[in-house]
């Protein structure tokens, strides 16, 4: 009877889902500056895990740094669309790479936020994102704020 029970658990069981995105968005911190980053991840019914890079240019006229950051995020979200939307919360840790002028810091920081995935046709999806990193303490700017939109394509 138990083995019954297990096996109908296991053959109902979601399978893993992989996703990419490919996103451009702005960091706001200090000042808008644009951002270019892929994102890759999976998917398990309600928990997914993702990899990211994202990188903006310095702004020197606003004393605004060049940041690069490679990140290892959970989300969770929703266990499928719901009326085309899927809503999910992400925290992560990060190493990132800070540059303006002759200051450059490399540490490690985290990441929370938010955001939804959009269905547009078959795997194709928008996928809109804010993100807030909490730098280390030789960084000249933290905490920074980012959002994103992207094109999100599952497979």
């Amino acid at each position: 009877m138990l083995c019954a029970l297990c096996a109908g658990l296991l053959g109902a069981a979601r399978p893993a889902a992989a996703d990419a995105t490919a996103f451009l968005g702005a960091n706001l911190s200090p000042s808008n500056r644009v951002e270019k980053g892929v994102a890759v991840g999976v998917s398990l019914l309600v928990v997914g895990f993702e990899f990211e890079l994202a990188d903006n240019g310095d702004d020197p006229s606003a004393a605004a740094p060049g940041l690069t950051t490679g990140s290892a995020n959970v989300l969770l979200q929703t266990p499928g669309m719901i009326f085309g939307f899927q809503p999910y919360v992400t925290t992560g840790v990060d190493i990132y790479h800070e540059t303006l002028g002759a200051h450059s810091d490399t540490g490690f920081g985290q990441n929370v936020g938010g955001g939804v995935k959009i269905s547009l046709i078959g795997p194709l999806r928008v996928r809109l994102d804010y993100r807030m990193f909490s730098l280390g303490s030789s960084a000249l700017t933290s905490p920074v704020h980012r959002v994103y939109a992207g094109i999100n394509l599952t497979f």
